[in-house]
């Protein structure tokens, strides 16, 4: 018994090694192996095979065969060859098929859910786009038929109200013309606003509301009912038309508090941050930078304990706006004590140290052209003579007719042709200091006029011995030539007199002003005229005794 199970086993170990060296495709080729069929009694003789089965070989060839041939291979791989060409016929094939079934389009019809009537159906084609092309500004208004006949005459609106803006550059009649105002109504307007406020204090972009009425005429233009706007940040004009018809101007005072706007703190890692967190204005900030950068160096001379002190010109109306000014004040503290104190005084709009208002200091004087230096102050061989001389003065290399600046205040005592110098002008100024420029194309001013540092008194040339356009520059002391490299200029007092009792007592009321004090609100404007009574006040009963 034992032995019949080894044979057996050692004929299915045989089929088994048999099956696992056959391939794939072998396995189909060969349907009817033992491996693969039915287990049948040995007695039962081999049956034909039915329909069902037939089917089902086949299919299995249909398989071996694409699995073989592979249709649809990846058309990322051997680009060119046979494969990646039969696989483009398959993709191509595949895409004409989808294509050749592609849906058709088409109008489909289908009752409404509700039923119209020829009522609704216009209704319906009054809201489509088309009468809206026609001019309808709804969709319940139809176009215009051709029954409708065009009015002989249209008749205008009484009045037209309208916004006009006063642009960069342009004029006060030029923006009424184009405002559609008649040459009468223009001339009366301008010359009711300038007897309120000079034209020249309008600002740009200030906007006029304006009512048109009625024509006179067919073809005149429209009359003036009234034009307001904004004159200043303190006064709102209206010209108005009366029962008489003429146009009156009518003002508007508006409350304005003037209160100047102080900010302190103290400097920290950053002068601009600083000012900037505690609420200043950009511009402001700017303004005492340059004001103070004149006299101490921004990045080595301050602390990060030091405080600054800035105020500044600032208006704000009973409207709530507000309007930032110029810069009046900038000081700087140490310890307590003021270091710089600034104060802006004048016509000019300079600012002056308070420190050195009535005390008469020595100023170095500035380059008086634009150029560099091309010869300096001694002795040379000279360009033109051939032979070493005195070179007395410095020659300042510019373009042909540059403007030449005088270095400090003076009087002009000589202007005019002057031997090998050429155009030569020559200054005297305070402390017995005298300075001379030559070789000028053109002179600027004229001897005994009174010029002030930086003023323009020629332009570069190359008259007189000069071998092209520069500037000549000497200085003089006691009738002498000296160098005139880092020479000073004694100035005297910047405010003298009652001018610096009235700086002084501007700066005192300056100091004065609380740091945030011009925020607060403005205080309420006490009425001139007392409040009406009420006429139901009037019938109440009055108390006796």
């Amino acid at each position: 018994m034992f032995k019949a199970l080894d044979q057996d086993c050692e004929d299915i170990g045989e089929n088994a090694a048999n099956a696992a060296v056959l391939t794939h495709a072998q396995a189909l080729e060969e349907p009817g192996a033992p491996w693969l069929r039915p287990v049948h009694d040995e007695s039962e003789a081999p049956a034909s095979p039915g329909l069902a089965e037939r089917f089902a070989n086949r299919c299995r060839k249909l398989e071996a065969w694409c699995h073989h041939v592979d249709l649809a291979p990846d058309l990322a791989n051997d680009i060119g060859s046979r494969k990646w060409l039969r696989g483009l016929a398959t993709l191509v094939g595949l895409s004409a098929v989808a294509v050749a079934m592609w849906p058709d389009f088409s109008v489909v019809e289908a009752a409404t859910a509700v039923p119209a009537e020829s009522r609704e159906r216009d209704e319906f084609r009054s809201q489509t786009i088309a009468p809206l092309a026609l001019g309808a500004d709804s969709g319940r208004h139809m176009g215009a038929s051709p029954l409708v006949r065009p009015l002989a005459k249209v008749p205008e609106r009484p009045t037209i109200q309208l916004v006009s803006t006063l642009g960069q550059g342009d004029s006060f009649t030029r923006m009424l013309k184009r405002a559609g105002l008649g040459g009468s109504d223009i001339s009366r307007v301008s010359d009711l606003v300038e007897s309120a406020v000079p034209m020249d204090e309008i600002a740009s972009g200030t906007q006029f509301d304006i009512t048109l009425g009625q024509r006179p005429a067919s073809n005149a233009p429209r009359a003036l009912d009234s034009i307001d706007f904004r004159a200043r940040f303190d006064l709102d004009l209206s010209i108005e038309r009366d029962d008489g018809g003429n146009l009156a101007v009518v003002r508007h005072p508006i409350a304005v508090d003037e209160t100047p706007l102080r900010i302190r703190g103290t400097i920290g890692s950053s002068l601009y941050r600083s000012a900037r967190n505690a609420g200043a204005p950009v511009a402001a900030i700017q303004a005492y930078l340059r004001a103070v950068d004149k006299y101490v160096r921004l990045d080595h001379d301050l602390g990060a304990s030091d405080e600054y002190d800035m105020i500044v010109a600032y208006k704000r109306s009973a409207r709530g706006e507000r309007q930032v000014g110029d810069l009046l004040y900038a000081g700087i503290e140490r310890d307590g004590k003021p270091r710089l104190q600034l104060l802006r005084w004048g016509d000019s709009g300079d600012m002056f140290s308070v420190s050195s208002i009535d005390k008469p200091r020595a100023v170095p004087i500035g380059q008086p052209v634009a150029g560099r230096i091309t010869s300096r102050y001694g002795m040379r061989r000279h360009p033109i003579l051939g032979y070493t001389r005195m070179h007395a003065g410095i020659d300042f290399g510019a373009r042909y007719g540059s403007p030449i600046y005088a270095v400090a205040d003076g009087t002009v005592t000589y202007a005019g042709r002057h031997g090998g110098h050429g155009n030569y002008v020559r200054l005297q100024h305070a402390g017995g200091l005298g300075t001379g420029y030559g070789h000028m194309s053109r002179i600027a001013v004229s001897s005994g006029a009174h010029v002030r540092a930086g003023q323009v008194i020629g332009y570069v040339g190359s008259t007189g011995l000069s071998t092209g356009p520069h500037l000549h520059f000497e200085a003089y002391r006691g009738g002498h030539t000296i160098n005139p490299a880092n020479i000073q200029v004694f100035a005297r007092p910047q405010i003298a007199g009652k001018d610096r009792d009235a700086f002084k007592a501007r700066l005192t009321s300056l100091l004065t002003v609380e740091p945030g004090a011009a925020l607060g609100s403005i205080a309420p404007v006490a009425s001139e005229q007392a409040e009406a009574e009420r006429e139901i006040d009037r019938l109440a009963p009055k108390k006796i005794g």
